[in-house]
């Protein structure tokens, strides 16, 4: 139970850290989006249970390996994946957005691999993630060629 509560803390204080603040989040949503994404408004709720896995995921490569290089592996996916949206809005480049994207992507890979043989179901739970990166990825590509 405290391994559950130390990583709810961990993800919580990563993601209130790395948050824009209100003027920069707000240049970000002026830009303009490819025509073709009509889903903007269930990104929330994607990345909600994107985030649910990633905890469930952490705590059950906890529970079977205690492993702390894991959890240090699964605290850079999550510094990866939170500073995407802080590095467009802080640099102005969705360029840099689009290259944090496909790094965290890979990292989310090779993280996957590492988790699989300590636990399956743990690995199943970072899928979400792998499957929406390049969607993520994709559409910041499409913003840039939209928002030179």
């Amino acid at each position: 139970m405290l391994a559950a509560l130390v990583i709810l803390l961990v993800m919580a204080l990563v993601v209130a850290g790395l948050n824009p603040g209100r003027a920069d989040l707000a240049w970000f949503m002026r830009l303009r989006r490819p025509r073709w994404l009509v889903f903007e408004g269930w990104i929330p709720a994607i990345w909600l249970v994107i985030y649910g896995c990633f905890f469930v995921s952490a705590w059950l490569t906890w529970q079977s390996s205690w492993s702390g290089v894991l959890m240090v592996g699964y605290l850079v996916q999550l510094l990866l994946v939170q500073s995407y949206t802080l590095l467009i809005c802080r640099s102005r480049s969705l360029g840099k957005g689009t290259a944090i994207g496909f790094a965290g992507w890979v990292w989310g890979i090779a993280l996957t691999m590492a988790v699989v043989m300590q636990r399956p179901a743990a690995a199943a739970l970072l899928v979400p993630y792998l499957v929406w990166g390049p969607v993520g990825t994709w559409v910041t590509w499409q913003m840039r060629q939209l928002n030179r």
